[in-house]
């Protein structure tokens, strides 16, 4: 046993140094990739002054949950800026946005075939639940083997954690609709396409929005932990923090994650609400 350890370990060096060796170019494409979607949404949050995003995500949350919330937000953001953690914020969320941008553009169709297709949805599962229950750490060695230290690393290992809620979420709500629809949409001679558009969609909508939703969630978790890898953005500072015994730094950098993940928990939260 301890043979096949050592051997199954030695081989997935070798596969990491291989890869590493004969397939840089296409790893540093991909990088260029990733930290290029990080710097244009890192550029369009800081184009205007820290008050002009407070306003605008302000109006945001007062157009979604009252005026209260509006208000609330404006002034929690504008705390942010006046403990001096307005640049790390906004590549935090800048991270968080770029991270979940392509989490969605991966696990949305994958949910969706999962929802329609049951063997997928069965194949799914078990790599879903592996994903879930790493410890998230594991998702950076390799990506720092492959793509070094950085933004890209962290958008990889934040990508992976973040799938998984919106896969689940979308095929449920697929599979949830309800069996008269269906069958008035066949009485009726609608397409596939009509049938998925007009009717299961509808209906998947509120489960999509819940798995986007945790999706964020898993995301600012994520992001906060690969400021080990140099990701920028407030994990950075908290680690960096940490490793000074700088309490104050890290008491403001947490204040910050919070409001981040207040925002945009519910806003989101109110959007699945909808109808």
């Amino acid at each position: 046993m301890e043979n096949f350890v050592t051997a199954f370990d030695t081989a997935v060096d070798n596969a990491l140094f291989w890869l590493s060796d004969h397939a840089a170019f296409v790893f540093d494409f991909f990088r260029l990739l990733l930290e290029g979607l990080y710097d244009g949404v890192l550029w369009l949050l800081m184009l205007p002054p820290f008050h002009v995003i407070a306003a605008l995500a302000g109006l945001l949350a007062w157009r979604m949950l009252g005026l209260g919330a509006g208000i609330a937000t404006a002034v929690a953001l504008i705390a942010c800026a006046a403990m001096a953690r307005w640049p790390e914020t906004m590549s935090t969320l800048a991270l968080v946005i770029a991270a979940t941008v392509i989490a969605l553009a991966i696990s949305l169709p994958l949910g969706v075939l999962a929802g329609l297709m049951p063997r997928l949805d069965r194949a799914l599962t078990p790599v879903l639940d592996l994903i879930q229950t790493m410890p998230p750490y594991i998702y950076l060695l390799p990506a720092i083997a492959l793509l070094g230290y950085g933004p890209a690393t962290a958008l990889v290992a934040t990508v992976i954690v973040a799938m998984p809620p919106t896969i689940r979420l979308t095929a449920l709500g697929i599979r949830q609709t309800p069996n008269e629809f269906i069958e008035l949409g066949h009485a009726t001679g609608v397409t596939p396409m009509q049938m998925f558009w007009k009717i299961r969609l509808p209906f998947a909508v509120p489960s999509i929005m819940a798995g986007i939703n945790q999706s964020l969630m898993m995301a600012f978790g994520m992001v906060v932990i690969a400021g080990i890898v140099g990701s920028g953005g407030l994990g950075e500072t908290i680690y960096g923090a940490i490793r000074t015994l700088d309490i104050a730094t890290s008491i403001n950098a947490s204040i910050a994650i919070v409001v981040l993940t207040m925002v945009l928990d519910r806003v989101t939260q109110a959007a699945a609400r909808v109808k």
